[in-house]
């Protein structure tokens, strides 16, 4: 018992005096061995450790950089190195990653630093061995003082998916769906951090005094182009202690969510059915715009996550909401609403920007998700009264999931009407589609990658 305490001990030490480089090391070697996802990930490794908030960002820089550069950091390995990427240990590929990383992306970071501090990582990260294969490929990297790409020539696909660590598939799913200018947009999009966009809570502020508030605390706030009450936060920190958010005056949400919602257009006194609701974003957004008057039922099929929506609603002063643990597509219930939010479990095509790791999943889903969304879609109309409004709606970019999905329901169900979108103005659409579909294009739209469809029982 007391070797094992100090052994713990001993590895909680360690844990605290990592650098940051160790600490970005840790946190990749997480998401590629756990599958877990990255912003967590990276949150957890740095409230393991005891570090500046200089090297809390050097850390951030090298790990999601080294994710969202990933395909073409390891396309660099293996035209330099003397043996096939499968015989190269993950976690040395880690440290390569990482050290072509500063040497390609990072201006700041001296050639020799790189090197020099990649190859003493190896000792401290337990690859020792390995540290002469690692200080060779990285001074061959440095002496040919450029990235290698694929020829363009040779195949389109290949070289964007490289260019922009994309796999090809997805590549492919795009540039037949959208186009190549299109795609490219998407691509350039995947790369740097996004803006982090907050919802201002109307029951306690408005977005004048929020924004006031937010700059006394140094955090910048713009508002967006698209809805009236999103603004775009900069020089936020951890948010989770900005005092704004501990009074509830707002919530971490993307416009395109936002913008959801506005289609929705529920009303005060409504009944609202929201049957995929955790975390609880557009759900709490929904209370607000109903001035929290009226019912909104928040379902999930996990009890746990529905947690968070409670937890939510309190922090945020919403009391019209109540939970409900349940299968999306089979739940029995006699609810008749005025308005039923279906927000789908999707393939995540539209949030790889803040989701990086989500890319590289060796199954999407691409092709079992949309019959699973259709069931759930089927279900959920089944709850809208005569005259009530039904939306659906993704964060993917998939017309499987998406437009096909809007177009099928409409065919097999005749008791619905499409329900025309009303765009802000000046809001351009990025590609052909019907009044009451609208697909939201990050480089476009400046939001995440989103599908939202409307339809009104008759």
């Amino acid at each position: 018992m007391f070797k094992n305490e100090g052994r713990m001990k001993g590895e909680k030490k360690r844990m605290q005096e990592m650098t940051a480089r160790q600490a970005a090391f840790e946190a990749l070697r997480r998401v590629e061995e756990d599958q877990s996802y990255s912003n967590l990930t990276l949150d957890t490794v740095l409230g393991e450790n005891r570090l500046t908030q200089r090297d809390k960002r050097l850390a951030a820089l090298l790990f999601y950089g080294v994710l969202e550069n990933k395909l073409l950091l390891d396309y660099n390995i293996a035209v330099r190195a003397d043996r096939p990427s499968s015989q190269i240990d993950s976690a040395v590929r880690i440290l390569l990653r990482m050290g072509l990383y500063q040497l390609f992306f990072v201006d700041n970071i001296p050639s020799s630093a790189a090197v020099n501090e990649t190859v003493s990582l190896c000792r401290k990260s337990g690859c020792s061995n390995a540290g002469g294969f690692v200080n060779g490929i990285l001074r061959s990297a440095a002496r040919d003082s450029g990235l290698r790409l694929p020829d363009i020539k040779k195949g389109r696909n290949k070289y964007y998916s490289v260019r922009y660590s994309c796999p090809e598939p997805i590549v492919r799913l795009w540039r037949s769906s959208y186009g190549d200018e299109h795609t490219l947009g998407i691509l350039q999009s995947l790369t740097g951090r996004p803006p982090l966009c907050v919802r201002v809570n109307t029951l306690r502020t408005d977005a004048e005094r929020l924004t006031a508030a937010l700059r006394e605390s140094g955090t910048g706030a713009e508002p967006s182009l698209w809805e009236e009450n999103g603004l775009l936060l900069t020089n936020t920190g951890a948010v989770e202690q900005l005092p704004s958010f501990q009074a509830g005056h707002f919530h971490v949400q993307d416009i395109a969510s936002q913008l959801c919602c506005r289609f929705l257009d529920p009303q005060a006194g409504d009944t609202l059915l929201d049957v995929c609701a955790a975390p609880g974003g557009k759900t709490f957004t929904c209370a607000e715009r109903m001035q929290n008057q009226g019912e909104i039922i928040a379902c999930d099929l996990y009890e746990a996550r529905l947690g968070l929506v409670r937890s939510g609603a309190e922090r945020l002063g919403i009391s019209i909401i109540r939970t409900k643990a349940c299968d999306a597509a089979a739940f029995e219930s006699d609810i008749s609403a005025d308005r039923v939010l279906c927000d789908v479990p999707c393939s995540g095509l539209g949030i790889l920007r803040r989701k990086p790791e989500l890319r590289y999943k060796a199954d999407l889903g691409l092709d079992e998700l949309p019959e699973i969304q259709y069931r759930i879609l089927h279900h959920a109309a089944g709850f809208v009264k005569s005259g009530g409004v039904l939306l659906y709606s993704t964060c993917t970019l998939n017309p499987k999931e998406n437009n096909r999905n809007a177009e099928r329901f409409l065919a097999e169900h005749q008791d619905f009407a499409p329900l025309p979108l009303m765009l802000p103005e000046g809001f351009q659409r990025g590609i052909p589609e019907k009044d009451n579909e609208l697909t939201l294009l990050p480089h476009l739209h400046g939001t995440d990658g989103f599908f939202i469809s409307l339809f009104k029982r008759k």
